[in-house]
């Protein structure tokens, strides 16, 4: 008898990603994660495949995390990122196997390899503080553990918080280049700005990279994309300095480079396209300006993380190249030329979360995952469509487990907009039957719910639920003008998009208990429940996550709160206080009469815990029904990479607080 997937299986499932082919495309390196469940955290580790599956192999161990594994183009040795001496290092291991060997030893850590094109040396990413250097070996403890008295962090700069890192220490992330037969190290640049290595020129006598080297990158809000000469490390600007570029990858005949970006037209909402720069004219233009489709793969999931975006990768002709793009719930493969020809290649109803590619055969070996599947590895003939499957990584654990499908809606809103999303159906669905509904609203806005795995959504079906998720406007997937239209109209707009999915249900899905609603979701997930509940008593219970419920505070908390809430709501603290209020939830929470669950982060720099503690004491302060679950050293990415106990503790908290308000 087989049973529904429960919170605690998210340790017994594995995740596989970042796959990289060998050279002479035999082989294909990967990267396979699990949780340890006795010391609750992940392990990673790399494993090696044939490129018919016929044989998969374990190819590093020991204690730390495995990542980023990079083949050096001879296909001698695999450059890989590991934590096992405590910071994360550069490590090289043989193509035939054996022992690991420590190639970097910097101070603060290395990351990112990118091999030279002749196998001798390997740039890559290390932080660094002022008056530090990437050849600065370990420090000698001055103070006994204990003994160190605290000290004050002076704050001169507006961005001294990121959610990612926590506070920053005044360090930035530089390039270094390592010679593989020495370990000798240099270092490419300095300074306050952090850098992004991108990829070495075909004659491996320059770099290209990202960068933003403005004045005052506190309000600059650029990352410009970089040519060095390592000669002399001259620098050559090859964008506009008027949005955000990125992913540079030079073609193999040096000729071009491509880059991934936009010009901020629409702020956070613009669409990210791909460009090319033509080394001979000094030129650089759009190809994928007359496609309406964003760049990357930017779904929404709960399952993997730390996934490598390669950008556009060129095939050995340098006549065109294969990038990922988010388009109607679907994350799928284009290729592209240099005449800017853009064309299909995988294009199902999936999520492709990462490939490689061999540049001469057009073969690729892609990451894919769907709603009952979180994740493997396929052979794929890009010119053709077919494909084999390489790994099995989960098939085990799946025997005794049944999943929910995905199946599409789609409905229009009171203005006439076409609004996309999916139903699951509870497990041991019955006909006839009517079911508590649970309402999903994904973070962002600009993100998309997709034809992905998500272990929430999984859990809440098994418990009896039925879950519908949707993309409202201001989500990625659906062109330009859509992911737009919410800028401005938080709690407008979007917000009818959600009330028409849950009319759709209540209508047009029989089995959907009408009296038995619940409505969730995580950051601006969690904004729109809080909205939700503070304009409609149509749902029974509620349970908001990492929320925005006061623009007016997010602005000066958050770590991105100054520029995005003038970007995205239109108000700011010093001229347009009141339009941050008007579409502040706590505004009108005085009308909330629905229970409310409130989850939030210690740790969330992006929409920090004080915007829940102001939303839970004015739910009290009025005697409403509310409860209020801090997570301790959680940031914003909880219920993705954070700590597997506290995840695992998270779904539980989601499922019990609908257990005890839906019949």
């Amino acid at each position: 008898m087989k049973r529904g997937m429960r919170a605690e299986d998210l340790y017994k499932l594995k995740s596989v990603k970042n796959p990289q082919l060998s050279p002479d495309g035999k082989n294909v390196v990967f990267v396979q994660t699990v949780i340890n469940e006795d010391k609750h955290d992940y392990e990673s580790h790399l494993f090696i495949s044939d490129i018919d599956g016929k044989q998969v192999r374990q190819w590093t161990f020991g204690d730390g995390s495995d990542n980023t594994p990079a083949w050096s183009p001879d296909g001698r040795f695999i450059a890989f990122t590991s934590t096992r001496s405590g910071k994360s290092q550069i490590y090289l291991i043989s193509a035939e196997g054996g022992e690991a060997r420590q190639i970097t030893s910097c101070l603060n850590g290395a990351k990112n390899p990118i091999w030279s094109p002749d196998s001798s040396k390997i740039l890559f990413e290390g932080s660094l503080a002022p008056n530090e250097k990437l050849t600065d070996k370990k420090r000698d403890k001055k103070e006994k553990n204990g003994d160190k008295l605290p000290e004050p962090m002076v704050v001169e700069r507006i961005r001294y918080k990121s959610d990612a890192t926590g506070f920053l220490d005044d360090k930035n992330q530089h390039l270094g280049i390592v010679t593989v037969e020495t370990g000798e190290v240099l270092q490419l640049t300095d300074g306050d700005r952090d850098h992004a290595a991108g990829a070495w020129s075909a004659d491996g006598q320059s770099i290209v990279f990202s960068a933003d080297l403005g004045e005052d990158p506190d309000f600059s809000h650029i990352s410009d994309v970089y040519i060095m000469s390592l000669a002399d490390k001259q620098l050559t600007k090859i964008t506009p300095s008027t949005g955000f570029f990125g992913s540079p990858n030079y073609s193999p005949d040096g000729k071009y480079i491509t880059l991934i970006g936009h010009e901020k037209e629409y702020k956070s909402a613009t669409l990210s396209r791909v460009w090319l720069y033509e080394l001979e004219s000094q030129s650089l233009h759009c190809l994928t300006a007359d496609l309406d489709i964003h760049v990357g793969d930017i779904a929404i999931g709960d399952f993997h993380s730390a996934i490598v975006d390669q950008g556009a990768v060129w095939t050995n002709d340098s006549k065109g190249f294969y990038f990922l793009v988010t388009d109607q719930g679907r994350t799928a493969v284009y290729y592209g030329t240099i005449e800017g020809e853009m064309y299909p290649a995988m294009n199902d109803n999936e999520h492709v979360y990462g490939m490689t590619i061999n540049p001469d055969t057009h073969e690729a070996v892609a990451a894919i995952s769907n709603p009952t599947h979180p994740g493997d590895l396929f052979k794929v003939n890009l010119s053709t469509g077919e494909r084999t499957q390489l790994t099995y990584v989960n098939d085990d654990f799946f025997k005794d487990i049944e999943l929910s499908s995905a199946e599409p809606i789609t409905f229009d809103a009171p203005d006439g907009w076409e609004v996309h999303g999916w139903v699951m159906k509870p497990f041991g669905f019955e006909e006839g039957k009517k079911y508590p509904t649970i309402i999903e609203v994904h973070g962002g806005p600009h993100a998309m719910y997709a034809n992905t795995y998500f272990h929430e959504f999984q859990m809440l079906a098994s418990a009896g639920y039925v879950v519908v998720f949707t993309n409202p406007r201001g989500s990625h997937g659906y062109g330009q003008a859509f992911v737009d239209a919410v800028r401005g109209d938080y709690g407008g707009k979007d917000y009818q998009d959600v009330i028409a999915a849950t009319d759709y249900a209540v209508e047009y899905l029989e089995y959907v208990d009408a009296d038995n609603l619940g409505i969730t979701g995580g950051s601006y997930g969690g904004f729109m429940t809080n909205w939700a509940v503070s304009h409609t008593n149509r749902y029974k219970a509620a349970v908001t996550q990492r929320s925005i419920s006061n623009w007016l505070s997010f602005y000066g908390v958050s770590d991105i709160g100054y520029y995005f809430s003038e970007w995205e709501v239109g108000g700011d603290l010093i001229e347009e206080t009141e339009k941050l209020w008007k579409h502040s939830p706590i505004a009108y929470v005085s009308k909330v009469e629905t229970p409310l669950l409130i989850l939030h982060g210690e740790k969330d720099y992006r929409c920090p815990i004080e915007q829940a503690e102001q939303l839970f004491v004015a739910l009290k302060k009025q005697k409403k029904e509310t409860k209020f679950v801090r997570f301790p050293e959680a940031n914003h990415e909880l219920s993705r990479s954070g700590n597997p106990k506290l995840r695992i503790e998270r779904l539980n908290h989601i499922k019990v607080w609908f257990e005890e308000y839906l019949d």
